[in-house]
C-alpha cells in the first residue's frame, strides 16, 4: 500500500466518509480506500461511497427523541454526512430521511473534489501500519476480517440485519390508501407517508399467512471459508427483527409495533384503522416508496404473495424485495478508547458499525470523533474523549467500557445517559432536559477544546 497520505482510511461508508472529511478538512492528506465496484457485498448493489442499504431513513430529527439528540450534537460539530443529507432530503414527517442515489452521489462527488482527500478503490487486506482509520463497516471482506480478528486476538460476533422490500408508486391502489403522517392532522397538509389501513380481520389474515409463509435459512447468508466472521453470537439484532419473527412472538405484536396504528386517522372519514402499513418515500421523483419497517427474511415469492394481502398493494410491483445480510462487528470493550482509538496501538483507530455502533447517524457519529482524534493525534495533541453528557461521549463510553461478555450493537438511546441532577416525572419534560443539558454540555466542550 504505497501512498504519501497522512492517514489513511479504509471503507467509504458513512463512517469512513465522515472520518475523511473531518480529517482533510483540518489539513491532513488522507487516503480513502474502497474496494467497490471491484469487489462488491451482498448487501450493496453500486459503487458510489456511502450507499446506503436498509432504510433511507437517518431516524428523527427531533431533539426529545435519541436520534434527533445525536444529529444535533452532530451539526454543532459540522458532519459532512449530515449536510449531505439535508441536501437529498426527502419529506417524512419529523425524520430525516434521503433519496438514496441523489445521497450517495453527492458525498461521492463532494469528497472527491475536496483538496487532500484521495480514493482508492482498491481492496484491503492487511491493517496499515501507518495511522489508520479502520471504518470498513459489518460487511468487511473475508481477508481484512482475518487481519483485523488477528489483531484483536479473538473472532468476530455477528448478527443477521434485514432489509425491507420497496415497490412503484403507479402500482399502488391509491383509492385504499391515503396520505398522512402520524399526529399530523393539519388540513393544508396531506401528510408524508402513504398508509395502507387493514381491518382487524385483513390484520388477522395478513399476519396467520406471514408467520407461515416459507423462509430463507439463515446458513445461507454465512460466507464460506471466512473464520474470522465465526462469532460467538448468532440470531438477528434485536432493533431490526424480521416482521415474520416480530409476528411469530405475539399475534398482536405488529399491531404495537411497525403497523401500530396510533396517531393516524383517514382523511376520507376520520377513521382510525386497526392497522396500518405505513410506506415512505424513497426518491425525489416519487416512483418508489419502501414499506416502513418491514424487513423480512422471507423468500421472495412469499413476499410477492403474502405482502399483496395488505390493501392498496394487491398489484404491487416489487423493484426490491426483503433480504437478509449477516452483520459482522469487534468485542469493543477493552480492545476500543472511547476516542475510538485501539488501546494497544495509538494511531490505528476504528470507527462504523464494526465496532457495534448501530444506526446510520451513530455510525456518523463514531467517524466524526475518529477523524477529529486522529488529526489531532498526528498534531501532537491529546484526542478527545466528549462527556458522556453528550448523546455522543456517550455512545462512545458504551462501545469502549460495556460488558464484554455480553456485547451487543447499541443504537443511541437516553439510557445511556448519566442522570440528571433532579427528579422530573414527565418523560415527556425529562427529554427534553437530557437534550438541553446535552447540547449546553457539548457547546461549553467544543468552546473549551477550541474544535473548529
Amino acid at each position: 500500500m504505497a501512498t504519501n497520505a497522512d492517514l489513511i482510511v479504509v471503507g467509504g461508508g458513512l463512517a469512513g466518509c465522515e472520518a475523511a472529511w473531518q480529517a482533510a478538512r483540518r489539513g491532513l492528506r488522507v487516503a480513502l480506500y474502497e474496494m467497490r465496484p471491484l469487489k462488491s457485498t451482498q448487501a450493496h448493489t453500486s459503487g458510489q461511497l456511502a450507499e446506503i442499504v436498509c432504510s433511507n431513513s437517518f431516524g428523527s430529527d427531533q431533539r426529545n427523541k435519541p436520534a434527533g439528540l445525536l444529529k444535533a450534537e452532530l451539526r454543532h460539530l459540522n458532519s459532512f454526512i449530515l449536510r449531505c443529507a439535508e441536501d437529498a432530503r426527502l419529506p417524512a414527517g419529523g425524520a430525516l430521511a434521503v433519496d438514496r442515489e441523489v445521497f450517495s452521489r453527492t458525498v461521492t462527488e463532494r469528497l472527491g473534489n475536496i483538496p487532500g482527500v484521495e480514493i482508492v478503490l482498491q481492496e484491503v487486506t492487511q491493517i496499515p501500519q501507518s495511522p489508520c482509520i479502520i471504518a470498513s463497516g459489518p460487511l468487511t471482506s473475508p481477508g481484512l476480517s482475518d487481519a483485523i480478528a488477528q489483531l484483536l486476538g479473538h473472532q468476530f460476533l455477528f448478527f443477521y440485519d434485514a432489509i425491507a422490500p420497496i415497490v412503484e408508486f403507479d402500482s399502488i391502489d391509491m383509492t385504499k390508501v391515503f396520505w398522512a403522517s402520524r399526529y399530523d392532522n393539519h388540513e393544508d397538509s396531506p401528510g408524508d407517508y402513504l398508509n395502507c389501513p387493514m381491518t382487524e380481520k385483513e390484520y388477522t389474515r395478513f399476519i396467520t399467512e406471514l408467520i407461515n409463509a416459507k423462509k430463507v435459512a439463515l446458513r445461507s447468508f454465512d460466507a464460506p471459508a471466512d473464520p474470522a466472521a465465526a462469532g460467538k453470537k448468532k440470531g438477528y439484532f434485536e432493533a431490526c427483527l424480521p416482521v415474520e419473527v416480530l409476528a411469530a412472538r405475539d399475534l398482536q405484536a405488529l399491531s404495537y409495533g411497525p403497523l401500530r396504528p396510533v396517531g393516524i386517522f383517514n382523511p376520507r372519514d376520520g377513521s382510525r384503522p386497526y392497522a396500518v402499513l405505513q410506506l415512505r418515500q424513497e426518491n425525489l421523483a416519487k416512483s418508489l416508496f419502501n414499506l416502513v419497517g418491514f424487513q423480512t427474511n422471507l423468500t421472495y415469492a412469499e413476499q410477492d404473495r403474502v405482502f399483496r394481502l395488505v390493501p392498496g398493494l394487491e398489484n404491487a410491483v416489487f423493484t426490491r424485495y426483503g433480504q437478509m445480510h449477516r452483520n459482522t462487528y469487534i468485542n469493543s470493550p477493552g480492545r476500543l478508547l472511547p476516542t475510538m482509538q485501539y488501546a494497544l496501538r495509538a494511531d490505528l483507530f476504528f470507527a462504523g458499525q464494526i465496532t457495534g455502533v448501530e444506526g446510520y447517524t451513530g455510525n456518523v457519529a463514531s467517524g466524526l470523533l475518529a477523524g477529529i482524534n486522529a488529526n489531532l493525534l498526528l498534531r501532537g495533541k491529546e484526542p478527545l474523549t466528549l462527556p458522556r453528557e453528550t448523546m455522543l461521549g456517550a455512545l462512545m463510553h458504551y462501545v469502549a467500557n460495556a460488558d464484554a461478555a455480553n456485547f451487543q450493537p447499541m443504537k443511541a438511546n437516553f439510557g445511556l445517559l448519566p442522570d440528571l441532577d433532579r427528579q422530573i416525572r414527565s418523560k415527556h419534560d425529562k427529554k427534553y432536559t437530557f437534550a438541553k443539558r446535552a447540547l449546553k454540555t457539548l457547546d461549553l466542550f467544543i468552546l473549551e477544546q477550541q474544535i473548529d
